[in-house]
């Protein structure tokens, strides 16, 4: 009871690992909101740690992993780590007590983000994958819309990501050692697009391209259901708009993009008509996530109802599969 009215009544107090780009835009979107404070930064560089805390508003602790992991002043850990480390440090976490909002993918495979689940319902702790999009208010409305039947029954969707990345082959989006590679980086998104509006696919055809690294530089999929086709991609060898367009028997959407942080959408139906709808969102999104992590705190659940565990295994099945077929697999996996 005591917890309980300590998370209605204070700010959920966070602590990052990993002082890299992606946690100081989920610091800078925090630094927007009044519900959630970040009171320490581990790093396995000190000195980047605390270069990472002159750049924001709060005053952060700073230390290693393990300092934040043993914190009490620590409710939850964003672990913004590259993908490969993701499984070591969730768990670490758990076993310390903490709750954890992992970023994308949780795991590299679906072998570890199933222990990652397992270990956060043995230890009554909350456990969600960081996919922001899901959060968009954008994206929710959407979702509405077509559980509404606005658009009909949904026949064909093309989605990708794409950017041009910079060919260092010491990078992490590079480097094998550290699950690096288009597919599990952006390719995570259109699939997550096709599954949440159509579930899991019937089959899968995939094909890609790879650097000298040994990682994808881009791949395509296609993903087949009973009545629906999606066409998707992602890639670091050219940059898109990010594009997405959902087609149904009674209109279409198109996303603006880029599609997985947008604001808009427009929907047209098949008789010409044409609705726009805007949702602006806080800074670059990350807030509705860390507010759904709050939500869940204060009511005990150890998930997400809108991205739940499974939702999590699911979508790496699918990205394990998509890596099945074309032949990727990481050092450390073999």
């Amino acid at each position: 009871m005591d917890t309980y009215i300590r998370f209605m009544i204070q700010k959920l107090r966070w602590g990052i690992l990993g002082a890299g780009k992606i946690a100081m835009t989920f610091t800078r979107d925090m630094e927007l909101t009044e519900k959630h404070e970040l009171v320490m930064v581990g790093s396995r560089n000190k000195d980047k740690a605390n270069e990472f805390a002159k750049n924001i508003t709060f005053e952060p602790s700073t230390g290693s992993y393990e300092d934040v992991l043993q914190s009490p002043d620590v409710d939850i850990v964003y672990i913004a780590t590259p993908h490969h480390a993701h499984v070591e440090l969730t768990l670490a976490c758990m076993e310390a007590g903490k709750h954890v909002l992992c970023e994308k993918p949780m795991g590299v495979n679906r072998k570890e983000v199933t222990k990652m689940v397992e270990a956060s319902r043995q230890k009554g702790v909350f456990l969600m994958e960081g996919l922001w999009s899901r959060f968009n208010p954008a994206i929710q409305a959407l979702i509405q819309d077509i559980e509404l039947n606005k658009i009909g029954t949904i026949k064909y969707i093309n989605a990708d990501f794409c950017f041009t990345a910079k060919q260092d082959p010491n990078a992490r989006l590079l480097n094998p050692n550290l699950a690096g590679g288009s597919l599990l980086d952006v390719g995570l998104y259109p699939i997550f697009l096709s599954y949440i509006l159509l579930g899991k696919p019937n089959s899968i055809l995939a094909d890609a391209h790879f650097f000298l690294t040994g990682v994808d530089s881009q791949a395509a999929m296609i993903f087949n259901y009973d009545d629906a086709l999606c066409i998707l991609k992602s890639g670091f060898t050219s940059t898109s708009n990010a594009p997405a367009m959902i087609c149904g028997s009674q209109g279409t959407i198109a996303i603006q993009p880029r599609w997985h942080e947008t604001e808009a959408f427009e929907m047209v139906s098949s008789d010409g008509e044409k609705s726009s709808y805007k949702y602006p969102k806080m800074g670059k999104g990350y807030t509705y996530e860390m507010d759904e992590c709050l939500a869940c705190i204060r009511g005990g659940r150890i998930e997400s109802n809108i991205w739940s565990h499974q939702n999590s295994l699911d979508l790496i099945a699918l990205l394990d599969e998509v890596r099945q077929k074309i032949k990727l697999v990481y050092p450390f996996e073999r």
